[in-house]
């Protein structure tokens, strides 16, 4: 005779469904757009896939990949009490196309993400609000993460059901296209997991087409070195002279690939206003941006993930944007940072102005900055400036 199910027993197992919906519940509340839940090992063979990322030296400069690449690759390996982790996506779709940009050629191009406040504050903050009523209603241990802790959130979104990890390696959601930012809650409680979202790039590659330093060397890998969202933002020294031209006016990241997918459309009709864009920050004038002096700097990006790569490293990024312009009223300012303190400004003011201005006044201004000058790097960037020049 089958045996009846008792209140308690009925209770108990209907309690996990009612905390899994307390936390969706939470999420959405706190400006989340959508909310999933995976295991820490369901991320399958992201360890191989990092190793190998590693091994190619497709990390570039990034070498706390590879000092932190055993707990990157494995979530228990960073909490080894996690039995749950929630991921958490919200959405940043564009009101309008962010490569429209790219024709304006005296105005900075600064990649979506970045137009407003930092987002790892934005998202962290409502994570640990979220976490903090998991924490209170199930008694539970909670992390939160946003990006910059040692978690690849995007194959644990993936894993997760948020989305699927296209051909550029992004996240991309049949809802929200590729413009989600993600956030993890890390949990001792045991949730059940969500199914992983179905991979529905197809035969579409105009991620990896319309990459202007080709640096997907095939679908679903990412040479880093090459990505101009790398080089704006991650690397530290002069913009390889071969990646110099493709940047055209990208001052900041890079949204060629996101921005070109077939899936937008979704993410572009629930766009936000939360993350409208600063208007300052849409299409600022190369020419101001070059007069940035460090504290003016630091007053236009207040609040901006733009601040943290510092004064000195993004006017090297406009510098490169105004040797593209094709503006040559735009050689003044250029030669003003000849003068500049930092050796990193100066030698990307000597190829902007070697793009700006008529050989023989570039070649008058080399033979007194050659005297002066005494930085090995700039001097480089003289002679070889020169010498292209001469030989064109």
């Amino acid at each position: 005779m089958p045996t009846s199910i008792s209140e308690e027993q009925c209770e108990r197992k209907s309690r996990p469904d009612r905390l899994r919906a307390f936390v969706i519940e939470e999420a959405l509340s706190a400006g989340f757009d959508i909310c999933r839940f995976t295991r820490p090992d369901a991320t399958g063979p992201t360890a191989e896939r990092l190793a190998r990322f590693i091994a190619e030296g497709f990390h570039g400069t990034m070498g706390w990949m590879e000092e932190t690449a055993e707990r990157r690759a494995e979530p228990g390996h960073l909490w080894p009490e996690v039995r749950s982790i929630v991921m958490l996506g919200m959405n940043y779709g564009p009101d309008r196309d962010p490569l429209e940009i790219l024709a304006r050629r005296d105005r900075g191009a600064i990649s979506v993400y970045a137009q407003n406040r930092d987002y790892h504050d934005v998202v962290k903050g409502k994570l640990k609000i979220v976490a903090g009523k998991l924490a209170a209603r199930s008694g539970a241990d909670v992390k939160v993460f946003v990006d910059t802790a040692p978690v690849m959130e995007k194959p644990l979104a993936a894993a997760a059901g948020l989305g699927w990890q296209g051909k550029h390696t992004s996240l991309v959601s049949r809802e929200f296209g590729s413009w989600l930012f993600l956030g993890s809650i890390f949990t001792t409680t045991e949730f059940e997991p969500d199914e992983p979202e179905t991979d529905h790039c197809g035969s579409c590659h105009a991620c990896l087409d319309i990459c202007p330093t080709s640096a997907f060397p095939a679908p679903y890998r990412l040479d880093a070195r090459r990505c101009i969202s790398y080089l704006t933002i991650e690397h530290k020294e002069p913009i390889p002279r071969e990646f110099r031209a493709a940047m055209g006016n990208r001052i900041y990241g890079c949204d060629d690939c996101l921005a070109v997918c077939p899936w937008n459309k979704f993410a572009r009709s629930a766009a936000e206003a939360k993350f409208s864009a600063r208007e300052e920050l849409r299409a600022p004038s190369l020419g101001d941006l070059l007069a940035l002096d460090d504290t003016a700097f630091r007053a236009l990006f207040s609040g901006s993930p733009v601040k943290r790569i510092g004064r000195d490293r993004f006017v090297r990024n406009v510098l490169i944007a105004a040797g593209n312009s094709g503006k040559p009223a735009l050689a003044r300012r250029c030669g003003e940072l000849l003068a500049d303190a930092s050796p990193l400004v100066r030698g990307a003011a000597v190829w902007a102005l070697s793009r700006l201005m008529g050989l023989e006044d570039f070649a008058k201004l080399a033979r007194k900055h050659l005297q002066q000058e005494t930085d090995a790097s700039v001097l480089d960037e003289w002679r070889i400036a020169l010498d292209e020049r001469l030989s064109a």
